[in-house]
């Protein structure tokens, strides 16, 4: 296999893993924060900083005013935009369309109808009453993406590459959400003080990345910040978990590394010592400086990314649709209170 073409398949996978996340964290917070408990996480401002700080990685000063239907247009069809979840689909298909000839055509048609979907849904709708619908289509292609991949395809190399990209991006993604929801419950601490515990933004935050349920199913009873943390970074039986896709990564890698010396500095020594790491940790370990574990982790993730790039697809040869994604990777500051 070409790496040009390996790098595509990755690129498919993590870009479909992207926009289920970012239409579910959209969709969830804005019309979470219609039922919210208190006057500040039904603010449409705090909501909108919130979706700009995930999506974007972008800070916005407090003296700016946000104007939804702009936020909602940028995040969801702005083509100028390289975090929005249209250009993250548009890049998948391109990715597939550069590897048409080792996917599946069930694979590569899917993804194609999905793309012409997402591209021709109307502006106008989306930014006045299709939040929901939209972002409803974008989460149900993702998983019939995914269910191809997983129907279609010999489990292969291939797959395996695919896979690969996908667990990565979720890792990332989900780390992503939990640092932005750490932030909201910062912000809200900071103006209510102890009266508010945080528990409707850890329900959100579990709803965010779709293990409401089963979190409440585990614990039986309320989330709460030590149980929502400890199930969505080290619970291995929750597919969600940070804990569960490093495994995943770990198993994926191991497929296409078989035939390959393990440097030191390699993306395979890497994920094998952050997944090793993982193997005994327990959240009383991270509790006293979560935000600069979930930081560090971000940090590590994206390295790891970088070395996949470089040991095995020879990056300076992939197509030009994944330079954008730069700015969406880096690690983002910390987020103040007077700018939420």
């Amino acid at each position: 296999m070409l790496a040009r073409v390996a790098n595509n398949l990755f690129w498919m996978g993590r870009y479909v893993e992207r926009s289920e996340h970012l239409a579910k964290f959209l969709s969830v917070n804005y019309f979470s924060s219609l039922d919210a408990p208190d006057e500040l996480s039904q603010s449409r401002e705090f909501v909108l900083r919130s979706v700009m700080y995930m999506s974007a990685n972008e800070i916005i000063e407090a003296d700016v005013t946000l104007q939804e239907e702009a936020v909602l247009f940028n995040v969801g069809l702005n083509l100028e935009k390289p975090y929005s979840i249209v250009n993250t689909f548009i890049n998948a298909h391109e990715n597939a369309r550069s590897a048409r000839d080792l996917i599946s055509t069930e694979l590569f048609e899917c993804v194609n109808r999905i793309n012409h979907n997402i591209k021709a849904y109307p502006i106008e709708t989306f930014v006045k009453s299709g939040l929901y619908e939209f972002t409803t289509l974008v989460s149900q292609s993702s998983s019939e993406i995914r269910s191809k991949i997983k129907t279609t395809l010999l489990h292969d190399e291939v797959h395996a590459i695919i896979m690969l990209g996908v667990h990565l991006e979720r890792a990332i993604q989900v780390a992503r959400i939990i640092n932005s929801k750490l932030s909201d419950v910062a912000a809200a601490k900071e103006i209510y003080g102890d009266t508010n515990d945080g528990s409707y933004h850890w329900a959100t935050l579990l709803k965010c990345v779709s293990v409401y349920d089963m979190q409440r199913r585990s614990y039986k009873k309320t989330p709460a910040r030590k149980s929502t943390l400890e199930f969505l970074i080290l619970n291995e039986e929750c597919p969600r978990s940070i804990k569960n896709s490093l495994n995943e990564i770990y198993k994926y890698i191991c497929i296409i590394s078989k035939n390959r010396e393990i440097k030191h500095d390699s993306a395979a020594f890497l994920i094998g010592k952050i997944k090793a790491d993982f193997e005994y940790k327990l959240i009383t370990d991270i509790d006293n400086n979560l935000e600069g574990f979930i930081s560090d982790l971000i940090s590590k993730l994206i390295l790891i990314a970088e070395k996949l790039e470089d040991n095995y697809f020879n990056i300076s040869d992939a197509i030009a649709v994944n330079e954008d994604d730069v700015k969406v990777d880096e690690k983002p500051e910390k987020q103040t209170q007077t700018q939420k």
